[in-house]
């Protein structure tokens, strides 16, 4: 069964007239009238009723256009499918992205997305970095973007950028007039870190050793805007990402200081599983970081 005697049949089902469906198929009219009679005989039933100046779909005929307007519409998703795998940054890609990261880069990433690959539709995943590690490996993702390190067996990674931390203190803290500070003057119960199974967590951590490292007297919160509140009410100070205390992230409530050299900082990677087929969605990615304009992002791509 040819897929061009179903279109034939289904352009005679819309026009109801041989010579006005095989104009609209760019035919002529016997080349038409013999596709629909050989498509009769191989299925061996009638599906048009023919009579001198007459001729109409039968009742079957009917219920076969219907079957056929499905099979064209899915012949033409194959076709999409193809022409997606000659042009990778077409049809959808999955995006994780950690809590952290996500809602300070995400809106800067994908007004970069819409200009180097205006045709792809980004779907966004926002995880901790096990459940993307786990999504990573399972196909349930196609990329992610999270700190390093991150070793995962079968998954490649690709640093995209450096991103130092900052002290923020409430804006009549003692600390606020600092230009600078060094990370062991961080130190004591009254900071603020996020809670246990978050690698920024324990990236705070190993920049402030001298932080008290007694659980129970540890402040925590559950998100950076938790501990950001937290600080600009006075329970005590914090160490963040510059990506989330600049440009639409600034309070005024709050005073960010840097770290004096060497400042503290965390890689951020795009990850993708090893042997990935659309390297040039990833490709297109990269090309998209390389756009943003955000000092708090030193780009290495």
């Amino acid at each position: 069964m040819k897929l061009s005697a179903l279109r034939y049949l289904t352009a005679f089902a819309d026009e109801g007239s041989i010579s006005r469906a095989a104009e609209k198929c760019h035919v002529s009219q016997p080349t038409l009238s013999v596709a629909l009679q050989n498509l009769e005989s191989e299925l061996g039933v009638s599906l048009i009723e023919r009579a001198k100046g007459h001729v109409a779909l039968t009742e079957l005929g009917w219920q076969v256009v219907a079957q056929a307007r499905r099979a064209l519409d899915e012949a033409r998703r194959v076709e999409t499918v193809a022409q997606m795998g000659k042009d990778q940054t077409l049809g959808e890609f999955r995006l994780g992205v950690i809590h952290t990261i996500g809602p300070y880069l995400l809106p800067e990433l994908i007004g970069a997305m819409r200009k180097v690959a205006p045709d792809l539709k980004l779907y966004i995943e926002e995880s901790m970095t096990a459940l993307l590690a786990d999504y990573l490996k399972y196909g349930n993702i196609d990329a992610a973007i999270v700190a390093l390190p991150f070793e995962v067996h079968g998954i490649e990674t690709r640093p995209l950028y450096d991103e130092p931390f900052e002290v923020v203190v409430p804006t009549r803290h003692p600390w606020a007039k600092l230009k600078k500070i060094k990370s062991e003057e961080v130190r004591g119960d009254d900071v603020l870190v996020l809670k246990a199974g978050n690698c920024f967590r324990e990236q705070v951590l190993d920049a402030c050793p001298d932080i008290c490292h007694a659980e129970g007297s540890m402040h925590q919160g559950h998100s950076i805007e938790t501990i950001r509140c937290m600080v600009a009410s006075g329970y005590g100070i914090s160490v963040l990402p510059a990506g989330a205390l600049g440009g639409p992230y600034r309070s005024d409530m709050v005073r960010a200081i840097p770290f004096e050299a060497p400042e503290p900082a965390r890689r951020v990677a795009l990850a993708w599983r090893r042997g990935f087929t659309r390297p040039q969605t990833l490709a297109a990615l990269l090309n998209a970081v390389r756009l943003i304009n955000n000092p708090s992002y030193r780009l290495l791509v």
